[in-house]
Protein backbone atom coordinates (compact mmCIF):
# COMPACT_ATOMS: atom_id res chain seq x y z
CA UNK A 1 0.00 0.00 0.00
CA UNK A 2 1.35 3.43 -0.90
CA UNK A 3 2.21 5.85 1.91
CA UNK A 4 -0.59 8.30 1.05
CA UNK A 5 -3.09 5.42 0.96
CA UNK A 6 -1.98 4.49 4.47
CA UNK A 7 -2.35 8.10 5.62
CA UNK A 8 -5.84 8.23 4.11
CA UNK A 9 -6.82 5.00 5.85
CA UNK A 10 -5.55 6.33 9.21
CA UNK A 11 -7.44 9.60 8.87
CA UNK A 12 -10.70 7.96 7.81
CA UNK A 13 -10.57 5.58 10.77
CA UNK A 14 -9.80 8.24 13.40
CA UNK A 15 -13.50 8.64 14.19
CA UNK A 16 -13.91 5.15 15.60
CA UNK A 17 -10.45 4.36 16.92
CA UNK A 18 -9.64 7.40 19.02
CA UNK A 19 -11.13 9.61 21.72
CA UNK A 20 -12.38 12.87 20.25
CA UNK A 21 -11.09 16.33 21.10
CA UNK A 22 -8.25 15.17 23.32
CA UNK A 23 -4.67 14.46 22.27
CA UNK A 24 -1.19 13.95 23.65
CA UNK A 25 1.81 16.14 22.85
CA UNK A 26 5.04 14.44 23.80
CA UNK A 27 8.14 16.58 24.42
CA UNK A 28 10.84 13.96 23.74
CA UNK A 29 14.17 15.19 25.14
CA UNK A 30 17.80 14.08 24.95
CA UNK A 31 21.09 15.56 26.13
CA UNK A 32 23.82 15.76 23.48
CA UNK A 33 26.95 17.89 23.07
CA UNK A 34 25.99 19.89 26.18
CA UNK A 35 22.63 20.79 24.63
CA UNK A 36 19.13 19.74 25.59
CA UNK A 37 17.42 18.70 22.36
CA UNK A 38 13.77 18.06 21.51
CA UNK A 39 12.46 15.76 18.79
CA UNK A 40 10.29 17.62 16.27
CA UNK A 41 8.57 16.59 13.06
CA UNK A 42 7.47 18.57 10.01
CA UNK A 43 4.22 17.39 8.36
CA UNK A 44 4.18 16.84 4.60
CA UNK A 45 3.85 20.06 2.65
CA UNK A 46 4.06 22.38 5.66
CA UNK A 47 6.77 24.83 6.69
CA UNK A 48 6.18 24.69 10.44
CA UNK A 49 7.19 21.92 12.83
CA UNK A 50 5.29 20.09 15.54
CA UNK A 51 5.91 18.03 18.63
CA UNK A 52 5.56 14.27 18.40
CA UNK A 53 1.93 13.94 19.31
CA UNK A 54 -1.02 11.70 18.70
CA UNK A 55 -4.47 10.61 19.78
CA UNK A 56 -5.61 8.28 22.56
CA UNK A 57 -7.07 4.97 21.48
CA UNK A 58 -10.32 3.94 23.14
CA UNK A 59 -8.62 0.74 24.26
CA UNK A 60 -5.68 2.31 26.14
CA UNK A 61 -4.98 4.45 29.17
CA UNK A 62 -3.48 7.93 28.87
CA UNK A 63 -0.07 6.65 30.02
CA UNK A 64 -0.22 3.77 27.53
CA UNK A 65 -0.99 6.23 24.73
CA UNK A 66 1.94 8.46 25.70
CA UNK A 67 4.27 5.44 25.82
CA UNK A 68 3.04 4.23 22.41
CA UNK A 69 3.58 7.65 20.82
CA UNK A 70 7.11 7.85 22.26
CA UNK A 71 7.86 4.28 21.11
CA UNK A 72 6.61 4.98 17.57
CA UNK A 73 8.93 8.00 17.28
CA UNK A 74 12.03 6.59 18.99
CA UNK A 75 11.74 2.81 18.61
CA UNK A 76 12.42 2.44 22.34
CA UNK A 77 10.50 0.87 25.23
CA UNK A 78 10.39 1.75 28.94
CA UNK A 79 11.18 5.44 28.57
CA UNK A 80 10.89 7.98 31.38
CA UNK A 81 7.53 9.69 30.84
CA UNK A 82 6.04 12.41 33.00
CA UNK A 83 2.71 14.16 32.49
CA UNK A 84 3.21 17.80 33.41
CA UNK A 85 0.24 19.91 32.25
CA UNK A 86 -2.95 20.05 30.18
CA UNK A 87 -3.38 22.69 27.47
CA UNK A 88 -6.66 24.01 26.17
CA UNK A 89 -8.19 27.30 25.06
CA UNK A 90 -10.47 28.39 22.20
CA UNK A 91 -7.57 29.80 20.17
CA UNK A 92 -5.05 26.93 20.41
CA UNK A 93 -6.36 25.48 17.10
CA UNK A 94 -5.92 28.77 15.27
CA UNK A 95 -3.86 26.91 12.67
CA UNK A 96 -6.84 24.64 11.90
CA UNK A 97 -6.82 25.86 8.29
CA UNK A 98 -3.49 24.09 7.93
CA UNK A 99 -5.06 20.90 9.26
CA UNK A 100 -7.91 21.23 6.76
CA UNK A 101 -5.41 21.71 3.94
CA UNK A 102 -3.44 18.65 5.00
CA UNK A 103 -6.51 16.40 5.32
CA UNK A 104 -8.03 17.53 2.03
CA UNK A 105 -4.78 16.85 0.19
CA UNK A 106 -4.69 13.25 1.42
CA UNK A 107 -8.33 12.10 1.32
CA UNK A 108 -10.80 12.10 -1.54
CA UNK A 109 -13.51 14.29 0.00
CA UNK A 110 -13.78 17.69 1.68
CA UNK A 111 -13.58 17.92 5.44
CA UNK A 112 -16.81 18.86 7.18
CA UNK A 113 -16.66 22.16 9.05
CA UNK A 114 -17.67 20.42 12.28
CA UNK A 115 -15.13 17.62 11.98
CA UNK A 116 -13.89 16.75 15.48
CA UNK A 117 -10.27 17.05 14.37
CA UNK A 118 -10.82 20.78 13.82
CA UNK A 119 -12.77 21.47 17.02
CA UNK A 120 -11.62 22.70 20.43
CA UNK A 121 -8.83 20.33 21.52
CA UNK A 122 -7.37 19.64 24.94
CA UNK A 123 -3.81 18.37 24.80
CA UNK A 124 -2.13 16.44 27.62
CA UNK A 125 1.52 17.38 27.84
CA UNK A 126 4.14 14.72 28.60
CA UNK A 127 7.89 14.97 28.56
CA UNK A 128 9.99 11.92 27.75
CA UNK A 129 13.68 11.43 28.53
CA UNK A 130 16.06 9.13 26.70
CA UNK A 131 19.66 8.81 25.57
CA UNK A 132 20.61 10.44 22.27
CA UNK A 133 22.70 7.55 20.93
CA UNK A 134 19.85 5.05 21.33
CA UNK A 135 17.27 6.90 19.22
CA UNK A 136 16.70 6.61 15.49
CA UNK A 137 13.97 9.22 14.87
CA UNK A 138 11.16 7.77 12.77
CA UNK A 139 8.48 10.48 12.86
CA UNK A 140 5.15 9.18 11.61
CA UNK A 141 3.39 8.51 8.33
CA UNK A 142 2.37 12.15 7.96
CA UNK A 143 5.85 13.53 8.72
CA UNK A 144 8.16 14.66 5.95
CA UNK A 145 11.03 15.24 8.38
CA UNK A 146 11.79 14.20 11.96
CA UNK A 147 14.91 15.49 13.72
CA UNK A 148 16.45 16.86 16.91
CA UNK A 149 16.49 20.61 17.64
CA UNK A 150 18.33 22.53 20.35
CA UNK A 151 15.59 23.51 22.79
CA UNK A 152 16.99 27.07 22.80
CA UNK A 153 17.00 27.36 18.97
CA UNK A 154 13.58 26.16 17.86
CA UNK A 155 12.12 26.54 14.36
CA UNK A 156 8.65 27.97 13.68
CA UNK A 157 6.11 25.72 15.40
CA UNK A 158 2.44 24.98 14.79
CA UNK A 159 -0.35 25.70 17.28
CA UNK A 160 0.87 26.31 20.85
CA UNK A 161 3.73 23.83 20.69
CA UNK A 162 6.35 26.44 21.61
CA UNK A 163 4.42 27.10 24.83
CA UNK A 164 4.19 23.36 25.53
CA UNK A 165 7.98 23.02 25.18
CA UNK A 166 8.54 26.01 27.47
CA UNK A 167 6.22 24.51 30.10
CA UNK A 168 7.92 21.11 29.77
CA UNK A 169 11.28 22.73 30.48
CA UNK A 170 9.84 24.48 33.56
CA UNK A 171 8.46 21.17 34.82
CA UNK A 172 11.73 19.34 34.14
CA UNK A 173 13.65 21.96 36.12
CA UNK A 174 11.31 21.56 39.08
CA UNK A 175 11.40 17.76 38.93
CA UNK A 176 15.20 17.83 38.77
CA UNK A 177 15.27 18.55 42.50
CA UNK A 178 13.11 15.54 43.37
CA UNK A 179 13.75 12.85 40.75
CA UNK A 180 16.98 11.22 39.45
CA UNK A 181 16.47 12.69 35.97
CA UNK A 182 19.99 12.00 34.71
CA UNK A 183 19.55 8.22 34.56
CA UNK A 184 17.77 8.37 31.19
CA UNK A 185 19.81 11.21 29.69
CA UNK A 186 23.36 10.00 30.32
CA UNK A 187 25.21 6.91 29.07
CA UNK A 188 25.55 4.01 31.51
CA UNK A 189 28.95 5.22 32.73
CA UNK A 190 29.72 8.92 33.20
CA UNK A 191 32.03 11.28 35.05
CA UNK A 192 31.09 13.82 37.72
CA UNK A 193 31.84 16.72 35.34
CA UNK A 194 29.47 15.15 32.80
CA UNK A 195 26.53 14.85 35.18
CA UNK A 196 27.26 18.33 36.53
CA UNK A 197 27.19 19.69 32.98
CA UNK A 198 23.84 17.96 32.39
CA UNK A 199 22.27 19.68 35.40
CA UNK A 200 23.80 23.02 34.42
CA UNK A 201 22.38 22.70 30.90
CA UNK A 202 18.87 21.90 32.13
CA UNK A 203 18.90 24.61 34.81
CA UNK A 204 20.69 27.09 32.54
CA UNK A 205 22.99 28.19 35.35
CA UNK A 206 26.49 27.51 36.64
CA UNK A 207 26.82 25.18 39.64
CA UNK A 208 29.47 24.87 42.32
CA UNK A 209 30.76 21.54 41.00
CA UNK A 210 32.35 20.34 44.25
CA UNK A 211 29.31 21.18 46.34
CA UNK A 212 26.94 19.69 43.76
CA UNK A 213 28.95 16.46 43.51
CA UNK A 214 28.99 16.09 47.30
CA UNK A 215 25.20 16.52 47.53
CA UNK A 216 24.57 14.14 44.64
CA UNK A 217 26.80 11.44 46.15
CA UNK A 218 25.05 11.87 49.51
CA UNK A 219 21.74 10.78 47.94
CA UNK A 220 23.25 7.38 47.12
CA UNK A 221 21.77 7.36 43.61
CA UNK A 222 25.19 7.23 41.92
CA UNK A 223 28.07 4.85 42.64
CA UNK A 224 31.77 5.38 42.00
CA UNK A 225 33.48 2.72 39.88
CA UNK A 226 37.08 1.54 40.00
CA UNK A 227 37.42 2.75 36.41
CA UNK A 228 38.72 5.94 34.88
CA UNK A 229 38.14 7.72 31.59
CA UNK A 230 41.33 8.87 29.90
CA UNK A 231 40.47 12.24 28.35
CA UNK A 232 43.97 13.70 28.05
CA UNK A 233 47.33 14.17 29.77
CA UNK A 234 46.89 14.06 33.57
CA UNK A 235 43.09 13.92 33.13
CA UNK A 236 41.60 10.56 34.02
CA UNK A 237 38.45 11.15 36.09
CA UNK A 238 36.68 8.26 37.77
CA UNK A 239 33.54 6.85 36.19
CA UNK A 240 30.19 6.54 37.96
CA UNK A 241 26.95 4.66 37.38
CA UNK A 242 23.45 5.05 38.75
CA UNK A 243 22.56 2.75 41.63
CA UNK A 244 19.42 1.12 40.18
CA UNK A 245 17.97 0.20 43.59
CA UNK A 246 18.39 3.74 44.92
CA UNK A 247 17.19 5.11 41.60
CA UNK A 248 13.94 3.13 41.77
CA UNK A 249 13.44 4.21 45.38
CA UNK A 250 13.95 7.84 44.39
CA UNK A 251 11.41 7.52 41.59
CA UNK A 252 8.91 6.02 44.02
CA UNK A 253 9.48 8.25 47.02
CA UNK A 254 11.34 11.26 45.65
CA UNK A 255 14.60 12.78 46.82
CA UNK A 256 15.62 16.17 48.09
CA UNK A 257 18.52 17.63 46.14
CA UNK A 258 19.22 21.23 47.09
CA UNK A 259 21.29 22.73 44.31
Amino acid sequence: MKELDIIQDVILNEHNQYLHNVSIDNVILVYHNKELKVLLQRPHGLAKWTLCGGYIKRTETIDEAAARIARERTGLEDLFLKQFKAFGNPTRTRDSAITVKFINEHIDHSTEKNNWMLDYFVSLGFYTLTEFELVRPTGELSAEECQWWDILKLPALLFDHKLIIEEALKALRLHLYNYPIGYKLLPEKFTLPEITSLYETILDKKLDDRNFSKKLLATGIITKLDERRNIGPHRSPFLYIFNKIKYDEALENGIVLSI
